[in-house]
């Protein structure tokens, strides 16, 4: 069994968004101010907010299309699996939401693609903004580590149990 072809898209096109964020958000984090910094800025908060939007869709699509069963596995194994992807979609979610505060507290409205203006969640305030960027780039790294965590579990599954787990993920030819 697999996962539907909207959850398959829907993953697929999160994990890309995230692996253009996280180097996006490292480049532009220590340039001097600049138009250019700004316009990345942007480029990055709008791929935020995509990601945002499109893990509620995805946890909305969760909600009512089961998952495929795990294969059979040692329970500490499911237990940690089921942790990770809970631990993942809450970071999918807080993630941007912190990145979003932040801007708005650093005074920078989030105007999705340029053309969409989205409403500051806090008030001007720089130490809160400050805060916010520790913040912000503290769940990003454990962001990270969770999806490092979940992909070497993928390929663990993949290539040492050999039991399918990774085709449940892949588009299949019709």
């Amino acid at each position: 069994m697999t996962y539907t072809r909207t959850a398959i898209l829907l993953h697929w096109l999160v994990a890309l968004l995230i692996f253009a964020a996280f180097p996006l958000g490292m480049y532009m984090a220590d340039l001097p101010f600049s138009p250019n910094k700004l316009q990345l800025f942007s480029y990055h908060k709008w791929i935020g907010i995509t990601v945002l939007l499109l893990v509620a869709i995805r946890l909305a699509w969760r909600a009512t299309h089961a998952a495929p069963p795990a294969p059979a596995g040692p329970r500490w194994q499911q237990v940690a699996a089921t942790a990770v992807h809970h631990l993942l979609y809450v970071l999918m979610l807080v993630v941007p939401l912190s990145g979003w505060l932040m801007s708005s507290a650093k005074g920078f409205q989030t105007v999705w693609f340029g053309v969409l203006p989205l409403p500051d969640l806090v008030a001007k305030d720089k130490a809160l903004g400050d805060l916010l960027r520790e913040v912000h780039e503290l769940l990003n790294y454990t962001l990270l580590a969770l999806v490092a965590a979940h992909v070497g579990a993928a390929l663990k599954h993949h290539f040492i149990d050999k039991d399918g787990l990774l085709d449940r993920m892949r588009f299949k030819r019709a």
